[in-house]
């Protein structure tokens, strides 16, 4: 992201502050934007208003404990953050997990991916000028959020993850209910392309808008359905499977426009490719321990460890340094939103100021995740 003093303010320039609270920029997100009439110059990101240092917290708490510290990042992908932290602890420990355990893993986070999907159609809408999509949005997520509610008693930071496995097994409803939302989701999606994909005001809004290259997109490190929607293969699940994923069949969904239209494309595709890996684990989930058994203390080997994941946003990755104490020496990790963010000003410059809103949507910012 460039600094102030990289843009030099030319004569005519309208210099525009959007935020840092605005209901347009999805969380504590201050945009400068340099303007020529209504047409952007430049955008400087100014981010950090929600720092909380989590990296440095879950350098003070124990293996168990750090994993939790993360649903508050990307709060939409909380469980699938706290299944990347617990992968990361087990792979240092070389501990192997339940199958029953990888499945309810994996069900939980796509229902957890769907949830999140779900939230940004509406949103969308909503920022478009569509008011609708908001509403019926919520209508499945509500569902699965109780669902979530039974098997782990929170609704958006789970905390459902444990080194091993997940902390309580399934609720003995849960399957039933599972099968009940996705056939009724099934049913319904198809009012999401009545009110917005093939509604032609929406189409306007975001053909040809908020273009990125390939090379641009490689360039800033983007990735989940921002860098797909530039023609970019990178979804962790294909191209390093964990948890039982390279025994599912599924497709990774891969646009070539590179604007906006093309992130929105690839998102509805990637709630039909949720759907279908969940169908294909609902029925099929096996006997056994939903938890390995661990000791209650977790020291970790000296070393570095590493583990990527795929969340509804791109690539998370968590890099522990450990110096085989009770807690990490060092902690990173390797957030989707950041990436995705700095190319807001190369994705953005040459279109209308009208045109900012539609882009932002479609990167799915969530401001925590940057802010980590």
């Amino acid at each position: 992201m460039l600094i102030e003093e990289d843009y030099i303010t030319e004569e005519g320039d309208f210099v525009v502050n959007i935020g840092p609270q605005h209901p347009a920029t999805h969380g504590v997100l201050h945009l400068k934007v340099w303007l020529d009439g209504e047409t952007i110059k430049h955008i400087e990101p100014h981010i950090g208003y929600i720092h909380r240092s989590i990296e440095k917290m879950s350098e003070s708490l124990s293996y168990r404990q750090f994993i939790y510290v993360t649903s508050r990042m990307d709060y939409l992908s909380a469980h699938i953050n706290n299944q990347a932290c617990a992968l990361t602890v087990e792979k240092a420990m070389q501990i192997e997990v339940p199958q029953r355990a990888k499945v309810i893993r994996v069900l939980m986070a796509e229902l957890n991916r769907l949830t999140s999907h779900m939230l940004w159609w509406g949103c969308t809408g909503l920022d478009l000028g569509a008011v609708s999509p908001f509403f019926f949005a919520f209508r499945e997520r509500e569902i699965i959020n109780e669902l979530m509610e039974d098997t782990c008693g929170a609704r958006l930071t789970m905390n459902y993850m444990v080194p091993g496995g997940v902390m309580a097994d399934l609720h003995p409803d849960f399957q039933r209910k599972v099968k009940e939302v996705i056939a009724q989701f099934k049913v319904n999606i198809h009012e999401y392309d009545q009110l917005l994909s093939d509604n032609v005001i929406f189409q306007e809004r975001v053909k040809g808008v908020g273009y990125l290259s390939k090379e641009d997109a490689i360039s800033f490190g983007c990735s989940g359905p921002t860098a797909r929607g530039s023609g970019i293969s990178c979804d962790i699940r294909k191209l390093y499977p964990y948890d039982g994923y390279e025994n599912l069949k599924f497709d990774e969904i891969i646009e070539q426009g590179g604007d906006c239209w093309a992130r929105y494309k690839v998102r509805i595709a990637e709630m039909h490719q949720s759907m279908s890996i969940i169908d294909q684990l609902i029925d099929n989930i096996p006997e056994g321990d939903f938890q390995a058994k661990t000791k209650a203390v977790l020291k970790l080997p000296k070393g570095e460890f590493y583990q990527r994941v795929e969340t509804a946003r791109g690539e998370l990755g968590v890099f522990i340094v450990s110096e085989g104490g009770t807690t990490p020496y060092r902690i990173k990790y390797r957030s989707p939103n950041f990436s995705n963010l700095s190319a807001l000003p190369t994705m953005a410059k040459g279109c209308k100021i009208g045109d900012l809103v539609a882009i932002m949507s479609t990167i799915d910012l969530v401001i925590p995740d940057v802010d980590r």
